[in-house]
């Protein structure tokens, strides 16, 4: 009998890196924390061969990616707080130099996602950041599709109130 299993191809894992950014990116809030959280869920996943069932890298990758943030955010909790530094001295993101306008509004959806309740900021991360459909991202939360469906609404909905108050609708 075959194992079912296969080892997880470490060459391969540059295939996400921006999928895995950008859902880091609507988890944390910050272009600079996604980053690191990026790095530390690698570093995790590269330390020991990892054996998979299936084939869905990314799945894998997106769950190590939400343990890694929820072990950071519970650890953070514990230590002292500390003045972060002024919005306004962020240096200039260069992938976004030219488009100045785009980068403003990344920046503010992605903090709004970030200030969602976790259950729906997860189901909005997996679907509409990372890119995973509905049947996976219900896996991926250990919840059923219409569960991720209505969280999905929900969240989009609160989204788009964030971004323009004025905005009819429900919740």
């Amino acid at each position: 009998m075959t194992d079912p299993l296969r080892l997880l191809d470490p060459e391969a894992l540059g295939d996400h890196l921006d999928r895995l950014y950008r859902a880091a990116w609507a988890l944390c809030g910050r272009r600079e924390d996604a980053e690191d959280l990026v790095q530390e869920t690698y570093v995790r996943v590269l330390a020991k061969p990892r054996r998979l069932s299936g084939d869905d890298d990314l799945r894998y990758l997106l769950s190590v990616l939400r343990n890694t943030f929820v072990s950071r955010h519970r650890t953070a909790a514990r230590r002292p707080q500390t003045m972060p530094v002024p919005e306004d001295r962020e240096l200039p993101d260069r992938r976004t130099a030219t488009q100045p306008d785009a980068a403003a509004e990344a920046h503010e959806v992605f903090a709004y996602i970030a200030a969602l309740p976790d259950d729906f900021r997860d189901a909005l991360v997996a679907v509409d950041v990372a890119g995973l459909s509905y049947a996976e991202a219900a896996l991926l939360l250990g919840t059923k599709e219409a569960t991720i469906t209505s969280r999905l609404h929900r969240a989009r909905v609160r989204v788009a109130r964030g971004m323009d108050p004025h905005r009819a609708g429900v919740i």
